[in-house]
């Protein structure tokens, strides 16, 4: 592979850590051509983008987007496949579903939510992870919740009134 290859395989990974927001950086050595398959399938329908690389270009590829963590770089040895994702736990769900008739993949570290998780055991951590718009919603949901409490309360009890007002006028009226 000469220079000009390199640089075009560098500036497309940059590209595509410009482009997802999450990656993970996973052991995928002792898959079979079947197996392999089977888990770019269960990518593609994920939305999950699964790329083998070389390390040193991945490393290049982290350095020009100003990605460069010491514990990432420490992580790329042997094998490297990258799961590239916008939402940050689907990678994390896809190779615990995969891994369900599968030992592989490893995962050997992850960047989501602009924070690094290293080793395998970070796995169940990664799954129950909540994405920024769920922790926007939730947050949204608890400030409307005591708000909606004092508006029905609001109406319930307005309604009670003018029912008694229009009541005591009938009333007065017969």
């Amino acid at each position: 592979m000469n220079r000009e290859e390199k640089t075009v395989i560098i500036n497309s990974l940059a590209d595509k850590l410009k482009e997802y927001s999450h990656f993970y950086v996973t052991d995928t050595s002792a898959l079979n051509a079947e197996q392999t398959a089977k888990l770019r399938r269960m990518c593609f329908e994920q939305d999950v983008t699964l790329m083998v690389v070389k390390n040193t270009l991945f490393i290049k590829a982290l350095e020009q987007v100003e990605k460069n963590n010491e514990e990432l770089l420490s992580a790329l040895k042997g094998v490297t496949a990258i799961m590239f994702s916008n939402v940050g736990k689907n990678p994390a769900k896809l190779i615990k579903e995969f891994r369900k008739t599968n030992d592989r993949p490893i995962l050997k570290a992850a960047f989501v939510e602009e924070c690094v998780y290293m080793g395998d055991n970070a796995l169940d951590e990664l799954v129950n992870i909540k994405s920024r718009e769920e922790l926007i919603g939730e947050i949204v949901g608890l400030l409307q919740s005591p708000a909606k409490n004092v508006i029905s309360a609001l109406q319930a009890s307005a309604g009670q009134k003018i029912a008694g007002l229009v009541k005591t006028l009938e009333s007065r009226n017969a």
